[in-house]
């Protein structure tokens, strides 16, 4: 096969703060899956994943856990690359942020940044957002929360290093507009330029004081290095970049990147701060960054904390990694947003790998059984049906190939598809069971069934990259060698071995009523089996006074440590509510947040403090463990729930 050159290709490296859900885990397969394309077609693929291990989220939710943060970034990123690898994701290196010779390049990195005069030292006042690690101006927010991640916000002073990121606009700017292809898809392209370019760049903050831990400043050690550098830096560092010019051959080897395949909701990270930070170092800039969309659950965003995530090793479970793979690549728009549910993911096997690829393959090494004995052979009596036949399956490999390039990736997928689609059409056309029935029909009937086997093994070679194992398990069935894209360039090249004796049945079709009940009581989810309170009227129920309120102040209950203690704004007036939230919350979390309040609750004191009301809260299950949490309100505040 010729080489067709390098190809570098990376994903966003995880944060390792908690375990991935099935919309993290999307990255990865859909990543992996480009680069076994590349590699399928000839060239020399170079694939970087991993987890970033520093910040503040990180250090705090280590103390909860009673662990250093070390302890708690190995635990956190070997269950991550173990989902990585449960997908069967190629990645050449699963690089880490805590990485000795990452961590060594960054501290140089900062300082080259500092010495030639890109970073300097300031004080930093504004809105913080923990979560996201992010700070905003009071114009960036959006009604006044954290325009990322529409969390709550709190005020934040400290010393702080900054990247002069206007120094280099107008060259980022330039090198946009020179090259087209740099940020996809279209729509995040103009996002970017209209939306932050055009506006003007702050300058970013890039080092942190008010926590430890992370990358140290050399020349400043009370200042650690903030994410921007630290993370986005990892795209050469894991190559072997060296500040000082004596890189890695991997470096000179592999570097522009390609791709840097991301979540479409850091895409602003990755074509503005980082290709900032790279004409900064004078290293050439990556050729493309593609910001994939979100995977949902039904209509909403997942959320541990919503309890609606569903996790990969989950479905991998009931359904087997190739079935997911599919489901995750297939069912992803090129630009909007795909949707994942139990129930779709049954139904997506049941129609297209039960019905359409897993009974083809099936039914065709079967037939070649009971008429031939396993065994074709290459005398052919042909048929001008077999012409139009043979171009659709031809040309579908110039329809995968043109999507792959385009990067849409489940528009492929749906190419490969209508190949086995318009293979099980040619058994309808051809009627195999007729030909056999007449000795004069016997090579007909063995040039319908080459054609199949051959038609089968040009899709299973197209559909590697995407479900690895099956096509294994194909090319083991129909009993082939001919496994190369280059076999593709012309029909004809499947050699007449004996077929599998017995043909296994790829994917059986799935009884969704039966499965999803398994899936239920797996996962622990009693939702079908709730006992219902007693009826009431609903004269009862319009005795019940509730109304939207914002808290004002929140604090901790002095003789309670499960309690905390609010003062709630209703616009008429403002009450004390307890609630006992504590281990849920942080107080200063809950400053700002709309709350709906049942207000003609009778007072009582709760642990010698008085309590006027009640807050609403819904129990979730989040990480297989009930949790409390309140439930908010966008409406007006002295709004009436009714």
């Amino acid at each position: 096969m010729e080489n067709k050159g390098k190809y570098y290709i990376t994903t966003a490296i995880a944060y390792a703060s908690g375990k991935p859900h099935i919309g993290n885990t999307y990255e990865i397969i859909m990543a992996d899956a480009i680069a076994r394309y590349k590699r399928m077609l000839g060239y020399d693929v170079y694939f970087q994943t991993g987890t970033d291990e520093h910040g503040q989220k990180i250090e705090e939710k280590a103390k909860e856990a009673g662990l250093t943060p070390k302890e708690f970034v190995d635990k956190q990123a070997g269950e991550i690359k173990r989902i990585w690898d449960l997908m069967n994701t190629s990645y050449d290196r699963f690089i880490r942020t805590t990485d000795e010779d990452h961590e060594r390049q960054v501290k140089k990195i900062f300082k080259k940044l500092y010495d030639q005069g890109d970073i300097y030292k300031s004080e930093y006042e504004g809105w913080y957002c923990t979560p996201c690690e992010s700070f905003w101006t009071d114009s960036q927010l959006v009604d006044g929360k954290c325009p990322d991640c529409n969390r709550e916000v709190h005020k934040e002073k400290e010393e702080s290093y900054f990247f002069k990121l206007s120094k280099y606009q107008k060259k980022l700017e330039e090198y946009i507009e020179n090259h087209e292809e740099f940020i996809q898809p279209e729509s995040r392209k103009n996002e970017m330029v209209n939306n932050f370019l055009k506006p003007g760049l702050q300058d970013l903050c890039v080092s942190r004081t008010s926590f430890k831990w992370g990358i140290p400043v050399d020349f400043d050690p009370k200042h650690v290095v903030y994410v921007w550098i630290d993370a986005l830096s990892n795209y050469i560092t894991g190559l072997g970049y060296d500040v000082d010019g004596d890189h890695g051959e991997l470096y000179k080897k592999y570097w522009p990147a390609d791709l840097h395949l991301i979540g479409k909701d850091i895409i602003r990270f990755h074509t503005l701060y980082w290709p900032i930070m790279l004409l900064a170092l004078n290293v050439p800039l990556p050729k493309q960054v593609f910001g994939h969309p979100w995977m949902l659950v039904g209509e909403d965003k997942i959320s541990k904390s919503r309890g609606n995530a569903i996790y990969a090793d989950d479905l991998v479970r009931f359904f087997g990694v190739d079935a997911i793979r599919y489901y995750a690549l297939h069912e992803m728009p090129f630009a909007q947003d795909g949707t994942i549910t139990w129930e779709l993911v049954i139904e997506r096997i049941n129609s297209d790998l039960a019905n359409v690829y897993g009974n083809l393959v099936n039914r065709t090494v079967a037939m070649t059984n009971k008429y031939f004995g396993g065994q074709l052979d290459k005398n052919f009596v042909s048929d001008p049906l077999d012409d139009e036949f043979k171009a659709f399956i031809l040309e579908s490999v110039k329809n995968v190939e043109e999507k792959m390039d385009q990067l849409r990736v489940g528009d492929s997928i749906e190419a490969i598809m209508e190949l086995f689609r318009r293979c099980n059409k040619y058994i309808d056309e051809t009627a195999p069971w007729t030909l056999a029935k007449e000795e004069k029909d016997k090579a007909r009937l063995n040039t319908v069934l080459y054609n199949l086997l051959e038609g089968i093994r040009f899709g299973a070679v197209l559909m590697e990259p995407f479900m690895p194992e099956t096509s294994k398990k194909v090319f083991e069935q129909i009993n082939t060698e001919e496994t190369s894209y280059d076999s593709l360039s012309s029909f004809g090249a499947y050699e007449c071995h004996k077929v599998a004796e017995k043909p296994e049945m790829l994917f059986a079709r799935i009884d969704p009523v039966k499965t999803m009940d398994e899936i239920h009581e797996y996962l622990g989810d009693t939702a079908k089996k709730v006992e219902h309170k007693e009826a009431i009227d609903f004269s009862d129920f319009e005795k019940v006074e509730m109304v939207v309120g914002k808290v004002t102040e929140c604090k901790k209950h002095p003789n309670a440590d499960k309690i905390l203690v609010f003062n709630v704004d209703f616009g008429y007036e403002q009450r004390q509510i307890l609630s006992g939230v504590a281990e849920y919350y942080k107080p200063e979390e809950l400053v700002g947040r709309k709350v709906i309040a049942v207000m003609n609750l009778k007072p009582r004191k709760i642990r010698g403090l008085e309590s006027n009301g009640m807050l609403l809260s819904a129990v979730i299950n989040k990480d297989g463990k009930e949790e409390l949490e309140l439930l908010s309100s966008e409406m007006e505040v002295g709004s009436v729930v009714c």
